[in-house]
């Protein structure tokens, strides 16, 4: 036998003795922390599929709420948008509240649309971003139901140069504003968007046409119902 392989013989022996003492010292706690691995790992993975599950059941809901509403059944899209958004999971519970608002608007009940859009807007637990699009969906309804004011409490906010719905927002308070007789006033919001040279087309062609109609009207206010 060569010097090497006795030096690796020995070698190998007291790894295997330090091994074998080792496993009678902290066995017990070597096999705990295994077996809390696995039971970790079957919990996460039981988990994961439950929440798969109830995010796929979620969705499908709202699939069925969205296609009762196409068809104009709008209290059976009410009914399972409530559903959803008591038993949902994810994002589906706030996104029903806003779909639920949308439908009551299309059923012609804008102050419970409206209401529910605020509702949404004002809670701390709901996405910024989305808060956001509930204020702007609120100022749209309250242009035609909604007194300026009204308006620019919900839009104003949205107008910094930062905000991804400044320029719907502005439209809003600029539509608000010449209903209410405030001409400069929404003068200056539509020809805000004109000049923003980042403001998507539709609504720069809506901004131009109303500056045209203010133009044309020798700045003399729409006349509003009511």
């Amino acid at each position: 036998m060569s010097d090497d392989s006795f030096v690796k013989e020995v070698d190998d022996e007291l790894r295997t003795d330090q091994f074998k003492s080792i496993w009678e010292r902290y066995g017990v706690f070597f096999a705990g922390a295994a077996i809390a691995v696995v039971l970790g790992t079957a919990a996460f993975e039981g988990y994961r599929y439950w929440n798969a599950a109830q995010a796929s059941k979620s969705g499908d809901l709202f699939l069925v709420a969205l296609t009762q509403a196409k068809d104009q059944k709008q209290d059976e899209a009410l009914k399972s948008l409530a559903e959803l958004e008591k038993s949902g999971t994810g994002s589906y519970p706030v996104l029903a509240r806003m779909r639920s608002a949308t439908v009551l608007a299309s059923k012609g009940d804008a102050k419970g649309a409206i209401a529910t859009f605020e509702a949404v807007a004002s809670d701390a637990a709901v996405d910024p971003a989305v808060r956001d699009m509930a204020k702007l969906r609120a100022a749209l309804l309250l242009v035609d139901h909604g007194s300026y004011e009204d308006v620019a409490k919900h839009a104003e906010t949205l107008t910094a140069d930062t905000n991804a719905m400044r320029h719907s927002a502005r439209e809003a308070l600029g539509l608000s504003a010449w209903k209410a007789g405030k001409v400069a006033e929404a003068k200056g919001f539509f020809q805000s968007i004109v000049d923003a040279g980042n403001a998507p087309r539709n609504i720069v062609e809506r901004a131009n046409l109303m500056l045209s109609v203010i133009a044309a009207s020798g700045d003399v206010p729409a006349k509003t119902g009511g």
